[in-house]
C-alpha cells in the first residue's frame, strides 16, 4: 500500500514541476438595471513554486526506500 502511494506521489509531483499552475475564469455581474444586464470576465491564476513539485518526488522516493529497507 506504502509503495502505491509513493508512486502517486512521485507522478503528482512531476506534474507539478511540469505544470507550475493553471488559470480559471469567473464572471461577476458588474450593472444589474432591469433588462440590461453587464457582465465582467474575469482571470484568475493559481500558481505553485516547483520546489513543491521536488519536494513531493523526494517524499515519494523516501518511501519507497524506506519501505524496501523494513522488508529486509
Amino acid at each position: 500500500m506504502k509503495k502505491k502511494s509513493a508512486i502517486v506521489l512521485i507522478i503528482i509531483g512531476i506534474m507539478m514541476i511540469a505544470y507550475t499552475g493553471f488559470n480559471y475564469i469567473t464572471k461577476e455581474k458588474v450593472v444589474d438595471i432591469g433588462p440590461i444586464e453587464i457582465t465582467k470576465e474575469r482571470n484568475h491564476v493559481v500558481q505553485w513554486p516547483p520546489v513543491v513539485g521536488i519536494v513531493l518526488i523526494a517524499g515519494g522516493m523516501i518511501t519507497i526506500f524506506m519501505d524496501k529497507k523494513i522488508r529486509t
